[in-house]
């Protein structure tokens, strides 16, 4: 099993942080999971021009196969005006909707203002919906002052969200390749 975390931004540091605690998270959760980082900022990536996705060269070929070839996501964005960012849109438009069919995809966002956590709910899980994904129940919002100087994560509570969300993408997971016994992706004590 293949875990991508989508970093869906080209500035900052917080969604980042915060992607890769949960992968933390998961790591700690299952070890043999095959765990992968995607931040946007490290690519040049094309804007979408409606052409063929196997069209695409360069890194933008190379993010499009990296999106496609994972099994299940965490994806994240900081929340600017409201919505979610244009690197991250962009994406979405480049990769083909089979690629994301039928997988789990847990959503994180940072921002500046309570309110913006709507942006998941009214944003993301809809995009999800087109892509026919199946969207964790929960997901994490982190607010501004839930960040040390170091944009780590130090709300306890945020930390909780965060292993809660991780517990969630990996136990859909496992309920999704194990079949219709869903007894078999509960994790043994």
């Amino acid at each position: 099993m293949k875990l991508l975390g989508i970093a869906g931004t080209v500035t900052g540091s917080k969604t980042v942080s915060v992607i890769n605690e949960v992968l933390k998270n998961v790591k700690q959760l299952d070890p043999s999971i095959d765990i992968e980082l995607l931040d946007l900022k490290d690519y040049q990536v094309q804007f979408c021009d409606g052409r063929d996705p196997g069209a695409y060269t360069g890194d933008t070929k190379k993010v499009i196969d990296i999106v496609s070839a994972a099994d299940f996501y965490i994806i994240g964005t900081p929340i600017f005006q409201g919505s979610f960012t244009g690197a991250l849109k962009n994406l979405f438009d480049l990769v083909p909707v089979s690629a994301l069919r039928n997988k789990v995809m847990g959503f994180v966002a940072t921002g500046g203002t309570y309110q913006h956590y709507l942006v998941i709910e009214n944003q993301l899980k809809p995009i999800a919906g087109y892509f026919r994904a199946f969207t964790a129940p929960g997901y994490v919002y982190v607010h501004t002052d839930h960040f040390n100087q170091e944009n780590k994560v130090v709300d306890r509570e945020v930390l909780d969200r965060i292993a809660n969300l991780a517990n969630e993408v990996v136990f859909m997971q496992r309920a999704l390749t194990a079949g219709t016994d869903w007894r078999a992706c509960v994790p043994k004590e």
